[in-house]
């Protein structure tokens, strides 16, 4: 069975009314989700060492000090905090990194609900919504039991976050693909790491599943030579034709293409959510996709 890693606290990040990230997207994800019948694992308080896997002390401080004692506090132009948002962010690393450590103790799959999202959350910048980076941190976590670790990222928004945190890991091979041009305005194909492990899948406005399928060809190639002993997903559905941030054009059908193609390459496999703002879209695309790591399972 998927297990899902997930905790109320996620609903106590808030943001300012209208803003993209809100507290619906968890509620349309659980209610989406329900018919599946997930196993249910609650996502615990990650330790502050877990998060020093990526992140400096001092900026941990930051974070930390920057949680208002009411209302809602603008930390970057677009990422806010309120009373509530440390202990989320807590249980989304603290839940990436349990449901790694399932994984690897037997459990074929999990997926984690979690908000906010990690992904563009760089060594000491917190940014497009994202306070530390989950998923990079869930992935250095897990070389400490394995050699390999993938984290593919198929998120609109270029995983710049990740690119940073990871950039110099030799034992992780990164790939993401993400709509480009587009905020933050990085992932050309021509950044690759420090080791030649990063792979950036830029694609064009407009596009959808037939350009995402000729893309990922070679991405799925170097993912089955590198044989990843565990692969961490960074889960963003905002590259949904009804998305409001960006402008590419997958449906359901497509994550569900995607995920399978993964799958088949490594049966180990965490997901984490990261974007996807149309909340009817985002409940059906995290369906689709995690119906295929139930297939799995």
């Amino acid at each position: 069975m998927t297990l899902l890693f997930t905790h109320p606290d996620a609903s106590r990040h808030r943001t300012p009314p209208g803003h993209p990230e809100q507290v619906a997207r968890v509620a349309a994800v659980e209610t989406a989700l329900a018919p599946l019948g997930l196993t249910r694992r609650e996502s615990p308080l990650a330790e502050e060492s877990l998060l020093r896997l990526c992140h400096p002390q001092a900026y941990i401080d930051r974070i930390k000090s920057a949680e208002p004692a009411s209302g809602t506090a603008q930390i970057d132009a677009d990422t806010w905090m309120s009373p509530g948002s440390w202990d989320a962010a807590l249980r989304a690393v603290g839940g990436a990194c349990a449901a790694v450590d399932a994984v690897l103790s037997g459990h074929p799959n999990a997926f984690v609900l979690a908000r906010p999202p990690g992904h563009h959350a760089e060594t000491a910048t917190p940014m497009g919504f994202c306070l530390f980076g989950t998923v990079a941190i869930a992935a250095k976590h897990a070389l400490k039991s394995v050699a390999k670790v993938a984290v593919v990222d198929f998120d609109v928004h270029h995983g710049n976050g990740t690119q940073d945190l990871l950039w110099n890991e030799n034992n992780v091979l990164f790939i993401t693909s993400q709509q480009m041009p587009l905020w933050p305005g990085t992932g050309d194909a021509s950044e690759k790491g420090a080791h030649d492990q990063i792979m950036n899948l830029p694609l064009p406005p407009g596009s959808g599943g037939t350009q995402m399928r000729a893309a990922y060809a070679p991405a799925l190639a170097r993912l089955r030579a590198f044989a990843p002993d565990l692969l961490i997903i960074s889960a963003g559905f905002d590259a949904h034709e009804a998305d409001p941030l960006a402008q590419l054009n997958w449906v359901e059908e497509d994550y569900t293409w995607l995920t399978r193609q993964l799958c088949d390459l490594c049966p180990r496999v965490v997901s984490v959510l990261e974007g996807g703002y149309d909340l009817d879209a985002l409940g059906a695309s995290a369906a689709a996709h995690v119906a295929v790591l139930q297939e799995q399972s």
